[in-house]
């Protein structure tokens, strides 16, 4: 498992295609968390946008552990993208606080498991782990 963090629109996606191209994954299937169904990011390369499916679990009121374990268990190479949400203001709706806090844990849980972590800036990836 590989996680690509970074702020909004810093180059995260095409990052994470050319690092699938460099390990030999000749056919991309992205997973968007905005749109694509929760099993989508069972069988995908990248998930692209995971913080918003965790915006939907919780919406959802699912379990974001549970979909993190299924996620380790049935896709244990897969890219995971997610925008880094701590680093702004912090927001005043409480379900965007929730969400954002639980998007960083979410994230904090997948890096503890990832093999590779990295932080882009600017288009820049800077290998964290």
């Amino acid at each position: 498992m590989i996680l690509i963090t970074g702020g909004a629109w810093q180059g995260k996606l095409d990052f994470a295609l050319a690092l699938a191209k460099e390990k030999g994954k000749d056919r991309n299937k992205v997973a968007k968390g905005t749109s694509d169904p929760f099993d989508a990011a069972l069988d995908s390369t990248i998930i692209h946008g995971f913080h918003e499916y965790i915006r939907r679990i919780l919406e959802e009121g699912k379990s974001v552990d549970s979909f993190i374990d299924s996620i380790a268990e049935k896709n244990p190479d897969v890219i995971i993208i997610s925008n880094e949400l701590g680093c702004g203001i912090v927001p005043m709706d409480p379900k965007d606080r929730q969400w954002r806090e639980a998007s960083g844990r979410a994230s904090g849980r997948i890096a503890g498991i990832s093999e590779e972590v990295y932080r882009l800036v600017c288009g820049i990836a800077s290998r964290i782990k």
